[in-house]
């Protein structure tokens, strides 16, 4: 019972690496599933705290990937425009990268061209349109990063205490 539960524990982790990369995803919640997963086995000891601060933290990452973009936006003088501009973006960027072998490109750059096009529709001037722009894409980038930091953190505290459990 106890390799059944790491495989799933492994399985969610590496699903969590995945969502910390790839939007659309949710990467923290299967990251943490997988350490509470691993909590279950025998000899496996995290105490409680640990693991309410590990769910806090995650559910902190989780919403912050969706406010960093926008902030990132409007710190930088966008719109609403630039902002729904860069959530269109994103999606389109998903779907290309699903239908066409561009790689992470289109999902790079689907909220940085979705942003400026949003802007530029909208009427803002070039320039406040590709600092919105600018900013959408700091913003993913930052959310990205966070989303992979906490991945790996569960990582880490799985891999130590599966070698100290074998």
């Amino acid at each position: 019972m106890s390799w059944l539960l790491i495989i799933i524990a492994i399985v969610l982790l590496l699903v969590g690496v995945v969502g910390a990369i790839v939007p659309g995803i949710a990467g923290p919640p299967f990251s943490f599933a997988g350490l509470l997963v691993f909590s279950f086995i025998d000899g496996i000891n995290y105490p409680t705290q640990f693991l309410v601060i590990m769910g806090i933290i995650g559910a902190v990452v989780f919403i912050l990937d969706y406010v960093v973009p926008v902030w990132g936006t409007k710190t930088l003088g966008g719109t609403k425009a630039g902002t729904r501009g860069s959530t269109i973006g994103l999606i389109l960027g998903l779907l290309l990268t699903i239908i066409f072998p561009v790689g992470f490109i289109a999902v790079l750059l689907g909220p940085f061209i979705g942003a400026y096009i949003g802007e530029r529709t909208s009427g803002t001037d070039d320039h406040l349109a590709w600092r919105s722009a600018f900013g959408s894409f700091v913003g993913f980038l930052f959310g990205t990063f966070l989303k992979l930091v906490y991945a790996v953190a569960c990582i880490y505290f799985f891999v130590k205490d599966l070698i100290h459990w074998i």
